[in-house]
């Protein structure tokens, strides 16, 4: 499967941003898909995850805060980010695997292209 992440930009802190990850090449309702970030100068890191039955799982720095949700109908998935601070500037990477095994990145073989969030104080 192919996915394709956009909805990045500038945005001011406290505002809110929704990143889409589209997918074609495949039926994405059978891959768990996950949002991962990568700020500068620092590694890539776990954000969220949707399972195939829509389970969810939010890292803790976003808890609360950002909701991953899933439109099988229109074979993509969101990162709905509400009161964005500056440490979440970052490329968000859109990822999907066939089963889920562990919330590393090695574990998801198909990636995104990444999108640029960039929060100003």
């Amino acid at each position: 499967v192919q996915l394709q992440a956009s909805g990045g930009g500038l945005v001011q802190a406290g505002e809110s941003v929704r990143l889409s990850c589209a997918a074609s090449g495949g039926t994405f309702s059978g891959y768990v898909v996950a949002w991962f970030r990568q700020a500068p100068g620092k590694e890539r890191e776990f954000v969220a995850l949707i399972s195939r039955s829509g389970g969810l799982t939010h890292a803790d720095a976003v808890k609360g805060r950002f909701t991953i949700s899933r439109d099988n109908a229109k074979n993509t998935v969101y990162l709905q980010m509400n009161n964005l601070k500056s440490e979440d500037t970052a490329v968000y990477f859109c990822a999907a695997s066939r089963t889920l095994i562990s919330f590393k990145e090695n574990a998801f073989g198909s990636w995104g292209q990444g999108t640029l969030v960039t929060v100003s104080s």
